[in-house]
């Protein structure tokens, strides 16, 4: 393994060449790595790139870690989780909910959908994760990384706005 250049300089030349050294010595174990949490080349390319851009910002810590090598591989692991969370999230906030036919007709799933769409993103799929999908406070805070009180008050002024959006209840009840 390279040996870093001037690894106590803190003048910006030192401090760049340092990290130079360090990112062209560790870069393919990185993109093996990588490749082998993306299961694609160009995810692997990205997520390497994007732990060594991570790396860069904090490399006074990093270049002053017993062993760099083990903590550039955690950034890269924890960049690679964050991603697949953030991409999870983003797929719950922006998946239209499928209401089962037979449970209600089309006027009001329409009407529903319509009323859903009007809120934000993330408070709808509070709504969605917390009523529909019956998961609990806890579940919806986890899944979503924010405090069981932001899920209760979410869900609350989000609640408000679709009784005031909807009207009465008793209008979309149905006899049969």
């Amino acid at each position: 393994m390279p040996v870093l250049r001037d690894k106590g300089s803190t003048g910006p030349s030192g401090f760049a060449d340092a990290f130079e050294d360090f990112a062209r010595a560790n870069q393919q174990s990185l993109y093996r790595t990588a490749y082998l949490l993306c299961g694609d080349r160009e995810g692997a390319r990205d997520l390497t790139q994007t732990a060594l851009t991570k790396i860069f910002q904090h490399w006074r810590r990093v270049s002053a870690a017993d062993r760099p090598e083990a903590y550039a591989r955690t950034v890269l692991t924890r960049t690679f989780l964050a991603e697949r969370r953030r991409r999870l999230r983003d797929l719950l906030a922006h998946t239209p909910v499928e209401v089962p036919r037979a449970a209600v007709g089309p006027d009001l799933t329409v009407t529903l959908l319509a009323a859903l769409a009007e809120l934000p993103p993330r408070a709808r799929a509070m709504v969605v994760l917390r009523y529909w999908e019956d998961l609990s406070v806890e579940s919806v805070a986890e899944l979503l990384r924010c405090s069981e009180s932001t899920v209760k008050s979410q869900c609350s002024r989000s609640l408000a706005r679709l009784r005031e959006r909807l009207g009465p209840a008793h209008v979309y009840v149905t006899t049969n």
